[in-house]
Protein backbone atom coordinates (compact mmCIF):
# COMPACT_ATOMS: atom_id res chain seq x y z
CA UNK A 1 0.00 0.00 0.00
CA UNK A 2 1.51 3.64 -0.88
CA UNK A 3 2.48 4.85 2.63
CA UNK A 4 -0.17 7.59 4.02
CA UNK A 5 1.84 10.90 2.72
CA UNK A 6 0.09 14.50 4.59
CA UNK A 7 1.17 17.46 6.58
CA UNK A 8 -0.49 16.36 10.02
CA UNK A 9 -1.88 19.43 11.74
CA UNK A 10 -4.26 18.51 13.31
CA UNK A 11 -4.90 17.75 16.63
CA UNK A 12 -5.40 14.09 17.65
CA UNK A 13 -9.05 15.14 18.90
CA UNK A 14 -10.51 17.49 16.50
CA UNK A 15 -13.86 16.99 16.12
CA UNK A 16 -16.56 15.40 17.73
CA UNK A 17 -18.10 12.04 16.31
CA UNK A 18 -21.95 12.81 15.50
CA UNK A 19 -23.91 9.39 16.88
CA UNK A 20 -25.13 7.36 13.57
CA UNK A 21 -28.89 6.67 14.09
CA UNK A 22 -28.14 2.46 14.43
CA UNK A 23 -28.14 -0.27 12.16
CA UNK A 24 -31.93 0.09 10.92
CA UNK A 25 -30.54 2.96 8.43
CA UNK A 26 -27.34 0.99 7.52
CA UNK A 27 -27.88 -0.91 4.06
CA UNK A 28 -27.25 -4.31 4.20
CA UNK A 29 -26.47 -7.04 2.20
CA UNK A 30 -27.41 -10.85 3.64
CA UNK A 31 -26.48 -14.60 2.54
CA UNK A 32 -26.97 -17.52 4.15
CA UNK A 33 -23.41 -18.92 4.23
CA UNK A 34 -21.39 -15.78 2.90
CA UNK A 35 -21.97 -13.73 5.46
CA UNK A 36 -23.32 -9.91 4.93
CA UNK A 37 -22.16 -5.98 4.35
CA UNK A 38 -23.17 -3.26 6.64
CA UNK A 39 -22.78 0.17 4.59
CA UNK A 40 -22.16 3.47 7.15
CA UNK A 41 -22.48 6.82 5.08
CA UNK A 42 -19.68 8.94 6.43
CA UNK A 43 -21.21 12.31 7.53
CA UNK A 44 -19.78 15.33 8.67
CA UNK A 45 -18.47 15.71 11.99
CA UNK A 46 -20.53 18.18 14.14
CA UNK A 47 -19.27 18.83 17.85
CA UNK A 48 -20.44 17.43 21.10
CA UNK A 49 -19.90 13.88 19.87
CA UNK A 50 -20.48 10.64 21.79
CA UNK A 51 -16.13 10.75 22.66
CA UNK A 52 -14.17 13.45 24.62
CA UNK A 53 -11.34 12.35 22.83
CA UNK A 54 -12.28 14.08 20.00
CA UNK A 55 -13.56 17.71 21.20
CA UNK A 56 -14.54 19.50 18.11
CA UNK A 57 -12.79 22.91 16.71
CA UNK A 58 -16.27 24.41 15.87
CA UNK A 59 -17.98 24.43 12.69
CA UNK A 60 -18.31 21.84 9.90
CA UNK A 61 -14.83 21.32 9.13
CA UNK A 62 -15.67 19.34 6.08
CA UNK A 63 -14.20 16.23 7.65
CA UNK A 64 -16.28 12.47 7.83
CA UNK A 65 -17.39 10.06 10.29
CA UNK A 66 -19.69 8.17 11.89
CA UNK A 67 -20.08 6.36 15.31
CA UNK A 68 -22.42 3.22 15.40
CA UNK A 69 -22.67 1.52 18.86
CA UNK A 70 -24.90 -1.52 18.08
CA UNK A 71 -24.42 -3.32 15.08
CA UNK A 72 -24.61 -6.80 13.66
CA UNK A 73 -21.52 -8.87 14.51
CA UNK A 74 -18.47 -7.97 11.65
CA UNK A 75 -14.42 -8.74 11.56
CA UNK A 76 -13.10 -6.85 8.99
CA UNK A 77 -14.26 -2.51 8.13
CA UNK A 78 -12.93 -0.61 5.14
CA UNK A 79 -13.38 2.71 3.82
CA UNK A 80 -14.81 3.31 0.26
CA UNK A 81 -16.17 5.90 -2.40
CA UNK A 82 -17.93 6.38 -5.80
CA UNK A 83 -15.22 6.84 -8.40
CA UNK A 84 -12.28 4.67 -8.20
CA UNK A 85 -9.95 6.75 -10.05
CA UNK A 86 -10.67 9.44 -7.10
CA UNK A 87 -7.90 10.03 -4.85
CA UNK A 88 -8.22 9.71 -1.37
CA UNK A 89 -6.04 12.71 0.45
CA UNK A 90 -6.69 11.79 3.84
CA UNK A 91 -6.41 10.40 6.77
CA UNK A 92 -8.51 7.65 7.56
CA UNK A 93 -8.96 5.83 11.25
CA UNK A 94 -11.00 3.04 12.90
CA UNK A 95 -11.31 1.66 16.00
CA UNK A 96 -13.96 -1.39 16.82
CA UNK A 97 -15.77 -2.69 20.42
CA UNK A 98 -15.07 -6.59 20.91
CA UNK A 99 -17.85 -8.43 20.77
CA UNK A 100 -18.12 -10.10 24.37
CA UNK A 101 -15.76 -8.03 26.35
CA UNK A 102 -16.50 -4.77 25.32
CA UNK A 103 -13.55 -3.13 24.76
CA UNK A 104 -12.69 -0.76 22.37
CA UNK A 105 -9.69 -0.81 20.75
CA UNK A 106 -7.08 1.81 19.79
CA UNK A 107 -7.50 3.98 17.09
CA UNK A 108 -5.84 2.16 13.84
CA UNK A 109 -5.17 3.81 10.29
CA UNK A 110 -6.76 2.13 7.15
CA UNK A 111 -4.18 2.67 4.36
CA UNK A 112 -5.13 3.89 0.27
CA UNK A 113 -5.56 0.93 -1.86
CA UNK A 114 -5.73 2.68 -5.37
CA UNK A 115 -2.31 0.81 -6.15
CA UNK A 116 -4.10 -3.05 -5.94
CA UNK A 117 -6.63 -2.69 -8.32
CA UNK A 118 -7.91 -3.50 -11.76
CA UNK A 119 -5.49 -2.24 -14.49
CA UNK A 120 -6.92 1.63 -16.01
CA UNK A 121 -8.89 1.30 -19.00
CA UNK A 122 -10.00 -2.72 -18.34
CA UNK A 123 -13.34 -3.83 -18.19
CA UNK A 124 -13.43 -4.71 -14.61
CA UNK A 125 -12.15 -1.17 -13.95
CA UNK A 126 -14.97 0.86 -16.07
CA UNK A 127 -17.71 -1.23 -14.30
CA UNK A 128 -20.12 0.56 -13.26
CA UNK A 129 -19.91 -1.11 -9.40
CA UNK A 130 -16.10 -0.29 -9.38
CA UNK A 131 -15.37 2.11 -6.43
CA UNK A 132 -12.45 3.15 -4.86
CA UNK A 133 -11.34 2.41 -1.41
CA UNK A 134 -8.91 1.83 1.57
CA UNK A 135 -7.36 -1.61 2.02
CA UNK A 136 -9.82 -3.31 4.66
CA UNK A 137 -8.61 -4.04 7.80
CA UNK A 138 -8.92 -7.57 9.83
CA UNK A 139 -10.50 -6.44 13.78
CA UNK A 140 -12.18 -9.87 14.70
CA UNK A 141 -15.55 -10.40 15.67
CA UNK A 142 -17.00 -6.48 16.62
CA UNK A 143 -20.36 -4.80 17.31
CA UNK A 144 -19.46 -1.11 17.22
CA UNK A 145 -17.29 1.09 15.75
CA UNK A 146 -16.36 4.67 14.70
CA UNK A 147 -14.30 5.79 11.83
CA UNK A 148 -13.41 9.19 10.98
CA UNK A 149 -11.66 10.60 8.69
CA UNK A 150 -9.51 13.89 8.17
CA UNK A 151 -8.66 15.82 4.99
CA UNK A 152 -5.03 16.87 4.35
CA UNK A 153 -3.82 20.53 5.19
CA UNK A 154 -1.71 22.58 3.62
CA UNK A 155 -0.59 25.94 4.22
CA UNK A 156 -1.51 28.75 1.64
CA UNK A 157 0.15 32.09 1.58
CA UNK A 158 -0.92 35.00 2.85
CA UNK A 159 -0.65 38.73 1.02
CA UNK A 160 3.08 39.43 1.49
CA UNK A 161 3.57 35.90 0.17
CA UNK A 162 4.62 34.35 3.79
CA UNK A 163 3.33 30.74 4.57
CA UNK A 164 0.57 30.36 7.30
CA UNK A 165 1.07 28.23 9.26
CA UNK A 166 -1.47 25.12 9.47
CA UNK A 167 -2.40 25.15 13.21
CA UNK A 168 -2.15 27.58 16.14
CA UNK A 169 0.07 27.07 19.15
CA UNK A 170 -2.45 25.07 21.33
CA UNK A 171 -2.80 22.61 18.41
CA UNK A 172 -6.57 23.77 17.31
CA UNK A 173 -6.58 24.56 13.44
CA UNK A 174 -6.01 28.19 12.38
CA UNK A 175 -8.37 27.22 9.62
CA UNK A 176 -10.27 24.92 8.11
CA UNK A 177 -12.20 24.40 4.70
CA UNK A 178 -15.52 23.27 3.65
CA UNK A 179 -16.53 19.64 2.00
CA UNK A 180 -15.62 20.87 -1.33
CA UNK A 181 -12.48 21.94 -0.69
CA UNK A 182 -12.23 25.81 -0.72
CA UNK A 183 -10.29 27.27 2.08
CA UNK A 184 -12.64 28.77 4.98
CA UNK A 185 -10.42 30.84 6.51
CA UNK A 186 -6.84 31.65 7.55
CA UNK A 187 -4.93 30.55 4.83
CA UNK A 188 -4.95 26.85 5.64
CA UNK A 189 -6.64 24.34 2.37
CA UNK A 190 -7.62 21.02 3.36
CA UNK A 191 -8.11 18.55 -0.12
CA UNK A 192 -11.21 17.77 -1.27
CA UNK A 193 -12.76 14.61 -0.13
CA UNK A 194 -14.13 11.50 -2.88
CA UNK A 195 -18.10 11.65 -2.90
CA UNK A 196 -19.81 8.82 -1.81
CA UNK A 197 -17.84 8.05 1.57
CA UNK A 198 -18.77 4.82 3.37
CA UNK A 199 -17.57 2.55 6.23
CA UNK A 200 -17.80 -0.67 5.26
CA UNK A 201 -18.34 -3.93 7.54
CA UNK A 202 -18.09 -7.50 6.46
CA UNK A 203 -18.93 -10.08 8.28
CA UNK A 204 -17.36 -13.35 6.52
CA UNK A 205 -20.24 -15.91 8.09
CA UNK A 206 -19.66 -19.58 7.81
CA UNK A 207 -18.17 -21.55 5.39
CA UNK A 208 -19.93 -24.60 4.30
CA UNK A 209 -18.20 -28.40 4.19
CA UNK A 210 -16.08 -28.13 0.78
CA UNK A 211 -17.33 -31.46 -1.27
CA UNK A 212 -15.63 -34.72 -0.52
CA UNK A 213 -11.99 -34.21 -1.89
CA UNK A 214 -12.23 -30.45 -3.23
CA UNK A 215 -10.69 -29.18 -0.04
CA UNK A 216 -7.57 -28.83 -1.33
CA UNK A 217 -4.94 -29.89 -4.16
CA UNK A 218 -2.83 -32.16 -3.08
CA UNK A 219 1.04 -31.67 -3.32
CA UNK A 220 2.30 -33.11 -6.76
CA UNK A 221 6.10 -34.40 -7.46
CA UNK A 222 7.81 -32.33 -10.57
CA UNK A 223 8.02 -34.15 -13.01
CA UNK A 224 4.82 -36.88 -13.30
CA UNK A 225 6.50 -38.33 -16.57
CA UNK A 226 6.09 -42.02 -17.52
CA UNK A 227 8.73 -44.15 -16.88
CA UNK A 228 9.88 -44.29 -13.45
CA UNK A 229 9.19 -46.52 -10.71
CA UNK A 230 5.63 -47.66 -12.23
CA UNK A 231 6.90 -50.18 -14.74
CA UNK A 232 8.87 -52.94 -12.23
CA UNK A 233 5.77 -52.73 -9.54
CA UNK A 234 3.59 -54.77 -12.54
CA UNK A 235 5.85 -57.12 -13.28
CA UNK A 236 6.37 -57.93 -9.52
CA UNK A 237 2.64 -58.48 -8.70
CA UNK A 238 2.04 -60.13 -12.08
CA UNK A 239 4.17 -62.86 -13.24
CA UNK A 240 2.79 -63.97 -15.95
CA UNK A 241 1.08 -61.07 -17.80
CA UNK A 242 -0.17 -62.82 -20.80
CA UNK A 243 -2.13 -65.65 -22.01
CA UNK A 244 0.67 -67.01 -24.60
CA UNK A 245 2.44 -68.11 -21.21
CA UNK A 246 5.24 -65.43 -21.47
CA UNK A 247 6.33 -67.84 -18.61
CA UNK A 248 8.85 -68.95 -21.25
CA UNK A 249 11.10 -68.50 -17.80
CA UNK A 250 8.73 -70.85 -16.00
CA UNK A 251 9.79 -74.05 -18.24
CA UNK A 252 13.50 -73.94 -16.47
CA UNK A 253 11.72 -75.43 -13.11
CA UNK A 254 10.61 -78.86 -14.59
CA UNK A 255 13.57 -78.81 -16.53
CA UNK A 256 15.70 -79.67 -14.04
CA UNK A 257 13.35 -82.24 -12.64
CA UNK A 258 12.94 -83.51 -16.08
CA UNK A 259 16.22 -83.16 -18.01
CA UNK A 260 15.01 -81.56 -21.71
CA UNK A 261 17.24 -83.88 -23.91
CA UNK A 262 18.90 -82.56 -26.52
CA UNK A 263 17.33 -84.09 -30.32
CA UNK A 264 15.54 -87.08 -28.75
CA UNK A 265 12.86 -85.51 -26.62
CA UNK A 266 10.68 -88.83 -27.53
CA UNK A 267 12.60 -90.98 -26.53
CA UNK A 268 13.29 -89.39 -22.86
CA UNK A 269 9.71 -88.73 -22.22
CA UNK A 270 8.33 -91.78 -23.25
CA UNK A 271 9.01 -93.37 -19.61
CA UNK A 272 7.21 -90.31 -17.98
CA UNK A 273 4.16 -90.43 -20.01
CA UNK A 274 3.64 -94.37 -20.59
CA UNK A 275 1.10 -94.20 -23.12
CA UNK A 276 2.67 -91.73 -25.74
CA UNK A 277 1.43 -91.78 -29.18
CA UNK A 278 2.92 -93.53 -31.65
CA UNK A 279 3.59 -90.83 -33.34
CA UNK A 280 5.42 -89.00 -30.68
CA UNK A 281 8.18 -91.74 -30.62
CA UNK A 282 9.09 -91.82 -34.17
CA UNK A 283 9.14 -88.30 -34.96
CA UNK A 284 12.16 -87.08 -36.52
CA UNK A 285 15.10 -86.00 -34.57
CA UNK A 286 14.68 -82.09 -33.72
CA UNK A 287 10.92 -81.92 -34.50
CA UNK A 288 9.08 -80.38 -31.82
CA UNK A 289 6.02 -81.08 -30.59
CA UNK A 290 3.47 -79.14 -32.13
CA UNK A 291 -1.00 -79.17 -32.26
CA UNK A 292 0.15 -79.98 -36.11
CA UNK A 293 0.58 -83.75 -34.97
CA UNK A 294 -2.28 -86.14 -35.86
CA UNK A 295 -1.95 -87.23 -32.29
CA UNK A 296 0.40 -84.86 -30.54
CA UNK A 297 -2.35 -83.87 -28.44
CA UNK A 298 -0.90 -85.23 -25.25
CA UNK A 299 2.73 -84.81 -25.50
CA UNK A 300 2.78 -81.28 -26.21
CA UNK A 301 2.49 -80.99 -22.32
CA UNK A 302 5.29 -81.61 -19.97
CA UNK A 303 4.54 -83.08 -17.28
CA UNK A 304 4.61 -80.58 -15.19
CA UNK A 305 1.57 -79.34 -17.13
CA UNK A 306 2.98 -76.61 -19.50
CA UNK A 307 3.65 -76.75 -23.19
CA UNK A 308 7.59 -77.84 -23.57
CA UNK A 309 7.49 -75.85 -26.84
CA UNK A 310 4.88 -73.45 -27.94
CA UNK A 311 1.83 -73.37 -26.29
CA UNK A 312 -0.95 -76.24 -27.83
CA UNK A 313 -4.23 -74.39 -29.39
CA UNK A 314 -6.25 -77.61 -27.76
CA UNK A 315 -7.88 -75.87 -24.49
CA UNK A 316 -7.01 -79.18 -22.61
CA UNK A 317 -3.64 -78.12 -22.60
CA UNK A 318 -3.76 -76.00 -19.56
CA UNK A 319 -5.72 -78.20 -17.32
CA UNK A 320 -3.22 -79.73 -15.55
CA UNK A 321 -1.30 -76.70 -14.95
CA UNK A 322 -0.74 -75.62 -11.22
CA UNK A 323 -2.37 -72.65 -9.93
CA UNK A 324 0.52 -70.19 -9.51
CA UNK A 325 1.46 -70.47 -13.54
CA UNK A 326 -1.95 -70.00 -15.52
CA UNK A 327 -4.72 -70.51 -13.23
CA UNK A 328 -7.18 -67.75 -12.76
CA UNK A 329 -8.31 -65.31 -15.02
CA UNK A 330 -6.01 -63.65 -17.53
CA UNK A 331 -3.70 -60.70 -15.54
CA UNK A 332 -5.33 -57.14 -16.42
CA UNK A 333 -2.57 -55.28 -18.39
CA UNK A 334 -0.07 -53.12 -16.39
CA UNK A 335 -1.32 -50.23 -15.06
CA UNK A 336 -0.92 -46.88 -17.68
CA UNK A 337 2.40 -45.03 -16.73
CA UNK A 338 0.44 -41.89 -17.75
CA UNK A 339 -0.07 -39.05 -15.05
CA UNK A 340 -3.37 -38.84 -13.44
CA UNK A 341 -5.64 -37.71 -15.93
CA UNK A 342 -6.71 -34.88 -12.77
CA UNK A 343 -3.44 -32.95 -13.46
CA UNK A 344 -4.51 -31.94 -17.13
CA UNK A 345 -3.07 -29.61 -19.03
CA UNK A 346 -1.20 -28.55 -15.58
CA UNK A 347 1.06 -31.63 -16.61
CA UNK A 348 1.56 -31.08 -20.28
CA UNK A 349 3.02 -27.58 -19.21
CA UNK A 350 5.17 -28.71 -16.92
CA UNK A 351 6.50 -31.82 -18.75
CA UNK A 352 7.44 -29.20 -21.53
CA UNK A 353 8.96 -26.66 -19.60
CA UNK A 354 13.12 -27.20 -18.99
CA UNK A 355 12.77 -26.50 -15.12
CA UNK A 356 9.64 -27.72 -13.29
CA UNK A 357 8.84 -27.70 -9.02
CA UNK A 358 6.51 -29.66 -7.46
CA UNK A 359 3.29 -28.25 -6.79
CA UNK A 360 2.66 -27.34 -3.25
CA UNK A 361 -0.47 -28.40 -1.37
CA UNK A 362 -2.85 -25.98 -2.23
CA UNK A 363 -6.13 -24.91 -0.47
CA UNK A 364 -9.01 -24.60 -2.82
CA UNK A 365 -11.95 -21.87 -3.04
CA UNK A 366 -13.84 -24.51 -1.83
CA UNK A 367 -11.68 -25.33 0.89
CA UNK A 368 -11.67 -21.52 2.62
CA UNK A 369 -15.99 -21.49 1.27
CA UNK A 370 -15.52 -18.66 -1.56
CA UNK A 371 -19.03 -18.10 -2.33
CA UNK A 372 -18.87 -19.14 -5.83
CA UNK A 373 -22.28 -16.97 -6.76
CA UNK A 374 -21.50 -13.49 -5.73
CA UNK A 375 -18.02 -12.98 -8.52
CA UNK A 376 -18.75 -12.76 -11.87
CA UNK A 377 -19.52 -15.37 -14.29
CA UNK A 378 -16.33 -16.43 -16.43
CA UNK A 379 -12.80 -16.07 -16.28
CA UNK A 380 -10.13 -13.72 -17.86
CA UNK A 381 -6.55 -14.92 -19.05
CA UNK A 382 -3.82 -13.44 -20.31
CA UNK A 383 -1.25 -15.05 -22.41
CA UNK A 384 1.43 -16.16 -20.41
CA UNK A 385 2.50 -15.66 -16.70
CA UNK A 386 6.29 -13.89 -16.91
CA UNK A 387 6.30 -11.90 -13.56
CA UNK A 388 5.33 -12.77 -9.94
CA UNK A 389 4.10 -10.00 -7.77
CA UNK A 390 4.40 -9.91 -4.01
CA UNK A 391 2.06 -8.27 -1.55
CA UNK A 392 0.79 -8.17 1.62
CA UNK A 393 -2.39 -7.59 2.68
CA UNK A 394 -2.67 -4.94 4.95
CA UNK A 395 -5.07 -6.10 6.98
CA UNK A 396 -3.17 -6.45 10.34
CA UNK A 397 -1.98 -9.80 12.07
CA UNK A 398 -4.25 -10.09 14.40
CA UNK A 399 -5.45 -13.39 13.22
CA UNK A 400 -4.69 -16.86 14.06
CA UNK A 401 -3.81 -19.59 11.18
CA UNK A 402 -7.39 -20.83 11.48
CA UNK A 403 -9.21 -17.83 11.27
CA UNK A 404 -7.29 -17.34 8.04
CA UNK A 405 -10.41 -18.53 6.29
CA UNK A 406 -12.46 -16.00 7.66
CA UNK A 407 -10.11 -13.10 6.63
CA UNK A 408 -9.74 -14.41 3.23
CA UNK A 409 -13.76 -15.02 2.72
CA UNK A 410 -13.91 -11.17 4.20
CA UNK A 411 -11.11 -9.83 1.93
CA UNK A 412 -13.31 -11.78 -1.03
CA UNK A 413 -16.19 -9.88 -0.25
CA UNK A 414 -15.08 -6.44 0.47
CA UNK A 415 -13.30 -6.88 -3.32
CA UNK A 416 -16.76 -7.95 -4.92
CA UNK A 417 -19.42 -6.36 -2.89
CA UNK A 418 -17.88 -3.09 -1.68
CA UNK A 419 -15.17 -2.41 -4.16
CA UNK A 420 -17.41 -3.79 -7.41
CA UNK A 421 -14.60 -5.88 -8.96
CA UNK A 422 -15.35 -9.39 -10.71
CA UNK A 423 -13.69 -11.47 -8.42
CA UNK A 424 -10.73 -11.99 -5.52
CA UNK A 425 -8.14 -9.86 -6.55
CA UNK A 426 -4.90 -11.78 -5.87
CA UNK A 427 -4.23 -14.86 -7.37
CA UNK A 428 -3.11 -16.54 -4.13
CA UNK A 429 -2.61 -16.21 -0.69
CA UNK A 430 -0.17 -17.39 1.81
CA UNK A 431 -1.01 -16.89 5.49
CA UNK A 432 1.49 -16.68 8.58
CA UNK A 433 1.71 -20.64 8.83
CA UNK A 434 2.68 -21.01 5.54
CA UNK A 435 -0.49 -22.37 4.25
CA UNK A 436 -1.18 -21.56 0.30
CA UNK A 437 -4.44 -20.85 -0.60
CA UNK A 438 -6.23 -20.32 -4.40
CA UNK A 439 -7.26 -16.35 -4.98
CA UNK A 440 -9.09 -15.45 -8.01
CA UNK A 441 -11.13 -18.47 -9.80
CA UNK A 442 -10.21 -19.98 -13.23
CA UNK A 443 -7.70 -22.57 -12.54
CA UNK A 444 -4.47 -22.71 -10.54
CA UNK A 445 -2.28 -23.66 -13.20
CA UNK A 446 -3.33 -21.36 -15.71
CA UNK A 447 -2.58 -17.52 -16.57
CA UNK A 448 -5.66 -16.05 -14.54
CA UNK A 449 -5.49 -12.36 -15.10
CA UNK A 450 -5.81 -10.57 -11.54
CA UNK A 451 -6.10 -7.16 -9.88
CA UNK A 452 -3.59 -6.56 -7.51
CA UNK A 453 -0.97 -4.88 -9.63
CA UNK A 454 -2.60 -1.54 -11.02
CA UNK A 455 -0.62 -1.11 -14.54
CA UNK A 456 0.52 -4.73 -14.17
CA UNK A 457 -2.10 -7.53 -14.08
CA UNK A 458 -1.22 -8.43 -17.71
CA UNK A 459 1.06 -11.65 -18.11
CA UNK A 460 1.78 -11.98 -14.10
CA UNK A 461 0.38 -13.10 -11.02
CA UNK A 462 -0.18 -11.88 -7.47
CA UNK A 463 0.86 -13.77 -4.59
CA UNK A 464 -0.26 -11.55 -1.10
CA UNK A 465 0.77 -12.96 2.56
CA UNK A 466 -1.71 -12.43 4.94
CA UNK A 467 -0.84 -9.76 7.32
CA UNK A 468 1.30 -6.28 7.31
CA UNK A 469 5.11 -6.23 7.39
CA UNK A 470 6.45 -3.18 6.68
CA UNK A 471 8.24 -3.42 10.41
CA UNK A 472 6.82 -7.38 11.46
CA UNK A 473 9.28 -9.72 10.07
CA UNK A 474 7.66 -12.13 8.03
CA UNK A 475 6.93 -15.74 9.26
CA UNK A 476 9.70 -18.07 7.66
CA UNK A 477 6.97 -20.19 7.00
CA UNK A 478 4.86 -17.77 4.55
CA UNK A 479 8.76 -17.12 3.19
CA UNK A 480 8.96 -20.69 2.22
CA UNK A 481 5.80 -21.32 1.03
CA UNK A 482 6.32 -17.86 -1.48
CA UNK A 483 9.24 -20.09 -3.15
CA UNK A 484 7.27 -23.28 -3.35
CA UNK A 485 4.44 -21.64 -5.06
CA UNK A 486 6.67 -19.54 -7.32
CA UNK A 487 9.01 -22.05 -8.35
CA UNK A 488 6.06 -24.56 -9.29
CA UNK A 489 3.85 -21.87 -11.29
CA UNK A 490 6.59 -20.04 -12.63
CA UNK A 491 7.80 -23.02 -14.02
CA UNK A 492 4.56 -24.02 -16.06
CA UNK A 493 5.85 -20.77 -17.87
CA UNK A 494 9.24 -21.69 -18.44
CA UNK A 495 10.59 -18.84 -15.85
CA UNK A 496 13.55 -18.86 -14.14
CA UNK A 497 13.03 -17.60 -10.91
CA UNK A 498 16.40 -15.32 -10.47
CA UNK A 499 15.72 -13.93 -14.09
CA UNK A 500 14.53 -10.62 -15.17
CA UNK A 501 11.88 -9.93 -18.08
CA UNK A 502 10.12 -7.04 -19.36
CA UNK A 503 6.26 -6.06 -18.88
CA UNK A 504 4.54 -3.04 -20.63
CA UNK A 505 2.60 -0.68 -18.21
CA UNK A 506 -1.13 -0.41 -18.44
CA UNK A 507 -0.58 3.06 -16.54
CA UNK A 508 0.33 4.07 -13.21
CA UNK A 509 2.11 6.48 -10.58
CA UNK A 510 5.74 5.02 -11.75
CA UNK A 511 5.39 4.56 -15.09
CA UNK A 512 3.28 5.88 -17.82
CA UNK A 513 0.81 3.74 -20.18
CA UNK A 514 3.25 1.89 -22.29
CA UNK A 515 6.49 1.96 -20.74
CA UNK A 516 7.92 -1.55 -21.50
CA UNK A 517 9.78 -1.53 -17.60
CA UNK A 518 12.74 -4.75 -16.92
CA UNK A 519 11.48 -6.24 -13.90
CA UNK A 520 12.15 -9.32 -11.58
CA UNK A 521 10.35 -12.42 -12.68
CA UNK A 522 9.87 -12.72 -8.52
CA UNK A 523 9.01 -8.71 -8.15
CA UNK A 524 7.99 -6.52 -4.95
CA UNK A 525 4.34 -4.52 -5.63
CA UNK A 526 6.80 -1.44 -5.08
CA UNK A 527 8.94 -2.24 -8.02
CA UNK A 528 5.49 -1.75 -10.71
CA UNK A 529 4.04 1.18 -8.65
CA UNK A 530 5.02 3.79 -6.24
CA UNK A 531 3.80 2.01 -2.83
CA UNK A 532 4.98 0.47 0.67
CA UNK A 533 3.95 -2.76 -0.39
CA UNK A 534 4.93 -5.90 0.18
CA UNK A 535 6.02 -3.84 3.47
CA UNK A 536 9.92 -3.03 4.22
CA UNK A 537 10.64 -6.57 6.01
CA UNK A 538 9.01 -8.94 3.11
CA UNK A 539 10.24 -7.32 0.32
CA UNK A 540 13.77 -7.52 1.72
CA UNK A 541 13.09 -11.56 1.63
CA UNK A 542 12.79 -11.87 -2.27
CA UNK A 543 16.30 -12.15 -2.55
CA UNK A 544 16.11 -15.56 -0.77
CA UNK A 545 12.92 -16.28 -2.22
CA UNK A 546 14.48 -16.52 -5.62
CA UNK A 547 17.48 -18.48 -4.96
CA UNK A 548 15.31 -21.32 -3.24
CA UNK A 549 12.28 -21.15 -5.64
CA UNK A 550 15.77 -21.51 -8.29
CA UNK A 551 16.76 -24.35 -6.05
CA UNK A 552 13.13 -25.98 -6.35
CA UNK A 553 13.27 -25.73 -10.10
CA UNK A 554 16.94 -27.56 -10.05
CA UNK A 555 18.55 -24.34 -11.25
Amino acid sequence: MRAYLASSIGVACTAALALYPGPAHARAERAATSGSTQSLPLLPLASGGLDRGVAASGGDTGDRGVAAPDVRPFSLVGVVWDRPSADLRARVQVRTRAVGSGEWSPWRELLPYEDEAPDPGSPERRSARAHGGTAPLWVGDSDGVQARVRAERTATADADGRAVADEGADGRAAADEGADGRAVAGGVRAAALPAGLRLELVDPGEAPAPPPGRGALRALPAHPVPPRPVPPRPARTHPVPTRPAPPQSVPTRPARTHPVPSRPAPPRSAPTHPAPTPGGAGAAPGAKPSAGSSSGKPSAVSPSGLSSGKPSPDPSSPRPSPSKTTAGPLPSPAPSTQPPSALGAEVTKASAAGHTAPRPRIITRAGWGADEKIREKGHVYSKTVKVAFIHHTVTGNKYSCSQAPSVLRSIYRYHVKSLGWRDYGYNFTIDKCGKIYEGRSGGVAKAVRGAHTLGFNTNSMGVAVLGTFSTKKPPAKAVKAIAKLTAWKLGLFKRNPRGTTHLVSGGGNKYKKGTSVKLHVIAGHRDGFATECPGKRLYKKLGSVRKTAARLQGR
